[in-house]
């Protein structure tokens, strides 16, 4: 599982709002809640990294979850 608890912590220490996200950036409020709920989103990670300046590891980490999709 995908999870975004990093991308919280980004957000916070960065000058950068959700509402900056939205209404500059065009990120739309669907992917913030997404990412509020740990959904998978179709925004691109490299889209984020950019705006925040930051690597991937501040925005998502995987965490093993019996919920996962078997491969």
């Amino acid at each position: 599982m995908i999870e975004y608890s990093p991308f919280w912590n980004t957000l916070k220490n960065s000058k950068v709002t959700t509402y900056i996200l939205i209404h500059k950036h065009h990120i739309s409020s669907a992917t913030i809640n997404k990412l509020r709920k740990n959904k998978p989103i179709t925004t691109t990670l490299n889209d984020l990294c950019k705006i925040l300046n930051c690597r991937i590891e501040d925005i998502a980490q995987y965490r093993y979850s019996n919920d996962d999709q078997f491969l």
